[in-house]
C-alpha cells in the first residue's frame, strides 16, 4: 500500500469516528432529554463524554492527515473546498465546544439534584430546553455533514 492509501484510510476512520461520536452524543442527549429524573438525565449526558471522547480523536485525527493528504495528493491549497472545510472545522469545534460547556454544566445540575433527592426540577428541565445550547449542537453538527460533503465531492478540484 502506498502513504496515500495510508493516509486516505486514516483519514476515513478519523472521518467516522467523528460521524459515530456525533451520533452517539445525539442518542444520549435525546434519551437525556426525555426523562424526568435528575440521576437519568446525569446518566445519560455523563454517557456523552465518551462520544465526546471520539469526537475528539476524530476531529484532531481527520484534520492531521487530512491536511498531509492535500499535501501527498499535491491537490491545490488554495482550493476553495479546502479552505471552506478548514473554516468549517474551526465553526465545528467553537460551536461543539460552547454547546459543550453548556451540556456540562447541565450534567452537573442533573447530578447535584440526584444527590439531593433525585427530584423533577424546572431548573433542570429548562436547562435541558435550552435553545442555546440546541443551536449550538445543531451548528455544529451541520457543519460535520457539510466537511463530509466537501470531502466526498471536492468541488472545483
Amino acid at each position: 500500500m502506498s502513504l496515500y492509501q495510508w493516509l486516505l484510510g486514516l483519514h476515513v476512520s478519523a472521518a467516522f469516528l467523528l460521524v459515530a461520536g456525533s451520533v452517539v452524543a445525539v442518542i444520549f442527549r435525546v434519551l437525556a432529554q426525555r426523562r424526568e429524573k435528575p440521576s437519568e438525565i446525569a446518566l445519560f449526558l455523563g454517557l456523552t463524554r465518551v462520544a465526546v471522547a471520539l469526537i475528539s480523536v476524530g476531529v484532531i485525527a481527520a484534520l492531521v492527515f487530512g491536511l498531509w493528504l492535500v499535501h501527498e495528493a499535491h491537490y491545490s491549497w488554495g482550493g476553495a473546498w479546502i479552505w471552506l472545510s478548514l473554516l468549517l472545522w474551526i465553526v465545528l469545534n467553537a460551536a461543539g465546544g460552547a454547546g459543550g460547556r453548556r451540556e456540562r454544566e447541565t450534567r452537573e445540575l442533573a447530578e447535584r439534584l440526584a444527590a439531593e433527592g433525585d427530584a423533577p426540577s424546572t431548573e433542570l428541565r429548562a436547562r435541558l430546553d435550552d435553545r442555546v445550547a440546541l443551536t449550538l449542537n445543531l451548528v455544529s453538527g451541520l457543519a460535520v455533514l457539510a466537511i463530509l460533503a466537501l470531502m466526498i465531492w471536492k468541488p472545483g478540484s
